[in-house]
């Protein structure tokens, strides 16, 4: 298979700062489109990976990014749902195997042939080469694994909605947040502010759980109806039985039990957020009340274009802070040191 060169940041090693260099990107197959890529979110799961966190250590170098917005640049000969010109996301994955009953029901983020658009082998035999992200200047995709980011939403700020705005959607969907639910969204990071912002807008009586009340303005500004500070024994106390639905959107280790002891009868505690270690749950803490403790992935690509107008509809975007891709590596930092409010955007031109 023929490819071309492209500009690219990457971790070489891991732990190691991310650098300038180029990578390859096939050549445009029959169904394949090319994006120039515009803006590349930065999420703290770039730096679990290029840090070598989570599990096997990974193939390097390593280009991460899968907050891709971009414009279509060209199309294979087959292409039938973009032309040139047409604005584009893509998100946590390039391909499905398509088969599954996962990917039939338009489930393709469990799917277990799923591609990722990072730093993932190829399970199902296209090319067997690994995958490199977005922190680069141009990506190839399968037409059917592009999103259509609709004019209303500045490429920019909807980056992070690839993977912020719909693993926060998912969820709020699937367990029907709207009104009459009371949503509590864990931390108000990345993911969090777009949870307070999707459930605020489909009508949920929201409120923030978070470490401190350093970011109550913010919260209440971005749609939240209450703001708690986690670090305050008493918030445990004061809303016990609460709520209908949690997200935890941190990846850090809380006790979940002190969590599920908010939820109300029939109520739901969802962690996205992946700790570093394994969670314990005590069983009495779930059949107390008829609570459950579930997870959610992203989205499917039905669910994804579906959170993309939405988001249009409500005019919800990321809050965002361009950066230049020179600052890559003080950005990793300052996500790590939660000195950003909310995303980082690199500038696809400065590659």
């Amino acid at each position: 298979m023929t490819h071309t060169s492209v500009a690219a940041y990457a971790a070489p090693a891991p732990k190691a700062p991310l650098e300038r260099t180029t990578i390859p990107r096939r050549e445009l197959g029959a169904h394949d489109i090319l994006i120039d890529i515009k803006f590349s979110g930065i999420c703290h799961s770039d730096i679990h990976t290029v840090r070598a966190e989570w599990g096997d250590g990974g193939n390097f170098p390593i280009v991460p990014g899968h907050e891709i917005a971009g414009v279509v640049a060209a199309t294979g000969p087959e292409v039938t749902r973009y032309a040139v010109g047409d604005r584009v996301g893509v998100g946590c994955f390039v391909d499905s195997c398509r088969t599954c009953d996962n990917c039939r029901a338009g489930l393709e983020q469990y799917c277990t042939g799923e591609l990722g658009t990072v730093n993932t082998y190829d399970a199902v035999g296209r090319d067997g080469e690994p995958t490199y992200g977005g922190y680069a200047t141009h990506l190839v995709v399968d037409e059917n694994y592009a999103l259509r980011i609709p004019d209303a939403l500045p490429l920019d700020a909807a980056a992070p909605l690839l993977c912020a705005g719909i693993t926060l959607y998912s969820p709020l969907a699937h367990w029907k947040a709207g009104p009459g639910k009371k949503v509590a969204v864990v931390g108000l990071g990345g993911l969090g502010h777009m949870g307070v912002k999707i459930a605020h807008a489909m009508g949920a009586e929201v409120t923030v759980l978070s470490q401190s009340l350093r970011k109550k303005d913010d919260g209440l500004r971005l749609g939240a109806d209450h703001y708690y500070a986690t670090s305050d024994p008493a918030t445990f106390e004061a809303l016990a039985g609460t709520f209908d639905l949690i997200v935890n959107t941190v990846s850090a280790n809380l006790d979940l039990n002190a969590y599920l002891g908010l939820l109300g009868t029939d109520g739901t505690l969802v962690q996205l957020g992946v700790p570093e270690n394994p969670v314990a749950i005590a069983p009495f803490a779930l059949i107390r009340g008829r609570r459950s403790f579930a997870g959610s992935l992203i989205g499917g690509l039905a669910e994804t274009q579906e959170m993309l107008d939405f988001c249009a509809e409500h005019g919800l975007t990321a809050e965002i802070e361009v950066i230049a891709a020179d600052r890559i590596n003080e950005a990793y930092e300052r996500v790590l040191a939660s000195d950003v409010r909310y995303r980082f955007v690199i500038d696809a031109s400065t590659i």
